[in-house]
């Protein structure tokens, strides 16, 4: 069974750096897209940064050139950098990753969620 498993979440001040981790654990076959998403409460879960099988990666436009995401394809674990950190980049963040595992159904699969809490 596949598990993606975050860490990395906490409280930082303002202007600071964090970097989240997903390690997708389980018998996978592959993986098409490994992302984070950010929710707060109220609102929709959103796409923060994403990154395709081919090394192609995408940024919400709030976080271009503060973030960057990064994978090892070895271990299937990817990572969430974050610097300069702005009060709203607060929220909890959901790793997410589009695969196929050795046994089950291809499709979209969520971590816990790891809180992240930026102050002023």
């Amino acid at each position: 069974q596949v598990q993606l498993v975050e860490s990395g979440g906490g409280l930082v001040q303002a202007g600071g750096s964090l970097r989240l981790s997903c390690a997708a654990s389980g018998t996978i076959r592959s993986i098409n897209a490994m992302g984070w998403y950010r929710q707060v409460p109220g609102q929709q879960r959103e796409l923060v940064a994403i990154i395709v099988s081919g090394g192609i990666t995408s940024y919400a436009d709030s976080v271009k050139g503060r973030f960057t995401i990064s994978r090892d394809n070895v271990t299937n674990t990817w990572y969430l950098q974050m610097n300069s950190l702005k009060h709203e980049d607060g929220g909890v963040y959901y790793c997410n990753a589009v695969l196929a595992p050795m046994y089950g159904r291809h499709g979209n699969y969520w971590g816990q969620g790891t809180q992240v809490t930026v102050s002023s």
